[in-house]
């Protein structure tokens, strides 16, 4: 079965820096669409970053400058940089694959919680 697996996530001070990781498997990785959303407490969830099957990114306007999705389709991996951390990216994150170009296939992990605090 499809497995969507984070990590990286942990208490970092304002201004500091994380890199997430989601290992997939038991998909054709490198034909879905990935992407990264936040879900904070009491708010909805949102999409931050995406990467395209060629690599096209797209970032919610608030992390524009400070994350970098990518990918490494040789390692069914998907990353995202985030640098600059400010209290207002406190959120768990979650790793989705999107197939919907192939029919009904869209996954979710498990999320990683990331805490920016002082």
């Amino acid at each position: 079965q499809v497995q969507l697996v984070e990590s990286g996530g942990g208490l970092v001070q304002p201004g500091g820096s994380l890199r997430l990781s989601c290992a997939a498997s038991g998909l054709i990785f490198s034909i879905y669409a990935m992407g990264w959303y936040r879900q904070a407490p009491g708010k909805q969830r949102e999409l931050v970053a995406s990467i395209s099957s060629g690599s096209t990114t797209n970032y919610t306007d608030s992390v524009k400058g400070r994350f970098t999705i990518s990918r490494v389709n040789a390692k069914n991996t998907v990353y995202l940089q985030m640098n600059s951390l400010k209290p207002e990216d406190t959120a768990v994150y979650y790793c989705n694959a999107d197939g919907s170009d192939y029919g009904d296939y869209n996954y979710w992990g498990q999320g990683t919680q990331v805490t920016v605090s002082s």
